[in-house]
């Protein structure tokens, strides 16, 4: 019983000697055997079913469906220093069999001049068909056979989704990245762009992909490359990729590129409501109960109605100030930012329904409504009060779209811009700019309808100073077909 007592202690005395007499050489040959045997195994597995091979061809599969559709675009135009052009670099997609390519519209905004590479190599000239400058988004048209438009999803993606950005990163042509959704309904607070509703990434997005197509992991586009997220009211395209890109969805792309290749312009829906971040109230609204009642009895996220235009869609169904909109149409309005966005991007005459928190401030709480509202169409002129005042002041009596229906009207050949329909009697333009006449750029940005015409008179970009007063520089195209540059106040 002694003996078999001994045995286990002096096993283990035995082992402990033999690891010290084969220690370190022993040590390292069983360590090495070790992993050989595991390095054999995941080989044999990796030979037998590997997932990530399986990740590389769909990833190839996805480039090889998506890339016949992209297209590396370059423009040039006046505006540089000393009249010396401007050359910008982006990317496109093709949008349909019949020629017709999406881009952004910063990328071809004043461009004179647009060549478009296709995969094969070729390279064409593009004709601009449209530009949304609320959107950022253009429509051009290229004369090539055999395209290969891409597919396209409206269905919207979800975070955590696998995407995959193409384009032309700092002109590397024909490029593709990879990432995940990070968000979406995001705004940003572009200087450019009023309707901001956008799809966050982390695939690399950088100056030269903008316009390129976002695809989801069947090559089906869903959303447009369009700005690299570098701060609160930076412009598009600025800077260099910091983990945070943005896309334009798929949605607000195919309502704006049907209008545009049919009509040349885009009929936005209109509500009459002007809103604020609930976040945002400031003491001077505390001492209206409305307001107060928000800030202690409203524990959401949403946009306070700050004016109802009068005799305004939103007046008609009874949206009032101090309604807090919590979502239009099931999706959730976030920010202030989403209101104009989401009401933006719908037709007129579509109805929307509004979910509204509504304070009651003598019951110390609120009820929730649901208003439905009819869109009207949108009046540029209206956004653009003061302007169109002045302009109207002027001379300018009647500006319209340029269409050939109302180039017909006055017997002049359709030129895309801005026709002017009257002039008021007596005025300084009284026998200078005759009906008929055709505003084709404001301070040399070319212009394609009314929209555009008065957006860049209101964003003061193209405005210039003289003689201590401000005016902007019309390029107007006479019937006789003399194009004269006219100095017009603003102020």
């Amino acid at each position: 019983m002694k003996v078999q007592t001994l045995w286990p202690a002096a096993i283990v005395a035995i082992a402990a000697v033999l690891v010290l007499v084969v220690t370190p050489r022993g040590v390292r040959t069983l360590t090495q055997a070790r992993l050989d045997t595991e390095r054999v195994a995941a080989q044999g597995r990796l030979s037998r079913s590997n997932a990530l091979e399986e990740m590389n061809q769909a990833t190839r599969d996805v480039a090889s469906v998506v890339e016949p559709s992209v297209l590396s675009l370059s423009s040039e135009g006046a505006g540089g220093k000393r009249g010396i052009p401007v050359r910008n670099t982006g990317s496109a997609w093709v949008y349909d069999i019949y020629g017709h390519i999406v881009t952004n519209g910063h990328v071809v905004d004043g461009a004179d001049r647009i060549d478009v590479q296709l995969h094969t190599g070729q390279i064409v000239a593009a004709q601009l068909v449209g530009i949304d400058l609320k959107t950022d988004i253009a429509v051009l048209r290229i004369e090539a056979d055999d395209l290969t438009p891409a597919q396209r999803s409206i269905d919207i993606p979800t975070q955590g989704d696998m995407v995959f950005a193409f384009g032309s990163p700092f002109d590397f042509r024909f490029s593709m990245s990879a990432g995940i959704v990070s968000g979406i309904g995001r705004s940003a607070g572009l200087s450019d762009v009023d309707y901001e509703n956008f799809i966050q990434v982390d695939a690399a997005i950088n100056p030269g992909n903008s316009g390129g197509p976002l695809t989801d992991i069947y090559g089906r586009v869903i959303g447009m490359n369009t700005a690299i997220a570098t701060g609160r009211g930076s412009t598009l395209g600025q800077g260099q990729f910091g983990g945070i890109g943005l896309a334009i969805p798929m949605d607000i792309i195919e309502f704006v590129v049907g209008q545009l290749i049919e009509t040349g312009e885009v009929e936005k829906g209109f509500s009459g409501v002007a809103v604020q971040p609930t976040s945002s109230i400031i003491a001077p609204q505390m001492r209206n109960p409305l307001f107060r009642c928000i800030f202690e009895h409203f524990n959401a996220e949403g946009a306070v109605v700050t004016r109802v235009s009068p005799a305004s869609p939103a007046e008609r169904a009874g949206l009032r100030v101090g309604d807090v909109i919590v979502s239009i149409d099931g999706v959730k309005t976030t920010d202030a930012e989403k209101v104009p966005a989401l009401i933006g991007t719908r037709r007129p005459g579509q109805t929307v329904i509004f979910l509204v928190w509504r304070p009651l401030p003598d019951a110390g709480r609120g009820e929730e409504l649901t208003i439905r509202v009819e869109l009207t169409k949108r009046d540029p002129q209206i956004e653009a009060a003061d302007i169109a005042d002045i302009l109207r002041n002027y001379g300018f009596a009647k500006l319209v779209t340029s269409t050939n229906d109302s180039c017909a009207a006055l017997s002049v050949p359709y030129r895309r811009g801005v026709i002017v329909q009257e002039i008021t009697p007596t005025s300084k333009l009284d026998g200078v700019v005759p009906a008929g006449s055709i505003i084709v750029a404001v301070g040399g940005q070319t212009v394609g309808n009314t929209e555009d015409f008065y957006i860049r008179l209101a964003r003061g970009a193209t405005s210039r100073r003289v003689g201590g007063r401000a005016s902007a520089v019309l390029t107007i195209a006479l019937p006789t077909g003399t194009i004269s540059d006219f100095d017009i106040p603003l102020r």
